[in-house]
């Protein structure tokens, strides 16, 4: 028997715009050879009026318009697993990081909702137990194009969509700490060398060379990462 593949399903009013980058590319080739799916759901085609209604005005007064609980109700339940997570895209979010993409990919599908307008009726959030997830602070016209960055993000840690798995481990966020400068061919370019420490051919100086990078790049750029990365370092470690 086959075992099943890591699915995303997405529930939104543009269908259209799936599979859209994740076409290519990496994602792109690991969607063709069946290493993960994509499910795309068009939320209009469970409303039931004939104009395909799925929003109304907000209670209270507002200047937008506001998703429909009943809605989306039945468009999630088309999909939805026991124990798969559902997120709402959400600019009022839990920030997303790799730890929660290691952590969506671990289960066998994700239910995506793509909000518009000025929002999803609370109702239908807090019944569905949905997780709200922000790519940071900043507002989209929708939720469509952070549904393709989180998925792009899971997907590549599925196994046989990387060629060289060390990769992983290195990239930056998996060890807590940006990742250290790249250099390639040519040699020197525009007056600029690459270091010489990557020409040694010792490889305990180059990872000294590479951690030690990583560690600089990380202290100036986003001290909130350095100060997790020296809380772990000075933690004790565990008892077996």
């Amino acid at each position: 028997m086959t075992a099943p593949v890591w699915t995303a399903n997405v529930l939104t009013l543009f269908p259209e715009m799936f599979p859209g980058p994740l076409g290519h590319s990496l994602a792109g080739r690991a969607l063709a050879e069946g290493i993960w799916a994509l499910n795309a759901i068009d939320i209009r085609g469970f409303a039931t009026d004939k104009h395909h209604t799925v929003d109304d005005t907000p209670f209270g007064g507002g200047a937008s318009m506001v998703m429909r609980p009943d809605v989306i109700d039945v468009a999630l339940q088309s999909v939805k697993g026991n124990d798969n997570p559902v997120i709402y895209l959400s600019p009022r979010g839990k920030l997303f990081d790799q730890a929660t993409a290691r952590r969506l990919v671990a289960s066998p599908a994700v239910t995506l909702l793509c909000g518009r307008f000025e929002g999803v009726d609370q109702r239908v959030i807090d019944a569905h137990r949905m997780e709200e997830i922000s790519l940071g602070d900043f507002i989209l016209s929708g939720g469509e194009p952070a549904a393709i960055t989180l998925i792009d993000a899971c997907v590549r840690l599925l196994p046989g969509v990387l060629g060289n798995t060390q990769s992983l481990i290195e990239e930056s966020f998996e060890q807590g700490l940006l990742e250290y400068p790249h250099y390639t061919r040519p040699q020197s370019w525009c007056g600029r060398a690459v270091p010489d420490v990557l020409l040694s051919g010792h490889h305990e100086k180059i990872r000294a060379w590479r951690l030690a990078q990583a560690e600089q790049v990380t202290r100036e750029r986003r001290p909130d990462l350095w100060g997790r990365y020296v809380a772990r370092r000075h933690q004790p470690p565990s008892r077996p």
